[in-house]
């Protein structure tokens, strides 16, 4: 099995769900890691930075042979390729249950500092992002 981290367009209901999740994923289930969401007004989608706020998202549990290029390619990460380069960087995460208590690490795309205020991004103290919250 592989878990994924996601947080914006990639959760259930979401624009990029059916694309890239609809019938592969074989278990989902709302959870926590640790750092800042900012929705960025020029995209209108969200960026995850290092920190030690909360954000709540859902972690995606897909079969072991989900090619996780496809993720890659939706979030122009290429492995190899410098941070500058790439839209986002694909981690290891720390998961969090509800009761914030560590459960494991998943896979997660995470954004530069630098690139969320080149696409203008703004804190969501929340830690929760949804497509509502295109300004």
């Amino acid at each position: 099995m592989m878990e994924v981290f996601v947080y914006g367009t990639l959760k259930p209901r979401e624009s990029n769900y059916a694309a890239y999740c609809a019938g592969k994923v074989i278990n989902s289930r709302t959870v926590y890691t640790k750092g800042h969401l900012y929705h960025l007004t020029a995209l209108g989608y969200p960026g995850l930075t290092e920190g030690e706020g909360w954000v709540k998202g859902i972690l995606l549990t897909f079969n072991a042979d989900y090619d996780l290029g496809l993720l890659d390619g939706l979030e122009d990460y290429q492995p190899g390729r410098s941070p500058e380069e790439n839209e986002y960087q694909r981690r290891r995460i720390p998961i969090y249950n509800l009761e914030r208590e560590l459960i494991g690490e998943a896979w997660g795309y995470m954004m530069t500092p630098a690139k969320i205020a080149f696409h203008g991004g703004v804190w969501l103290p929340s830690g929760w992002w949804t497509s509502s919250d295109r300004e």
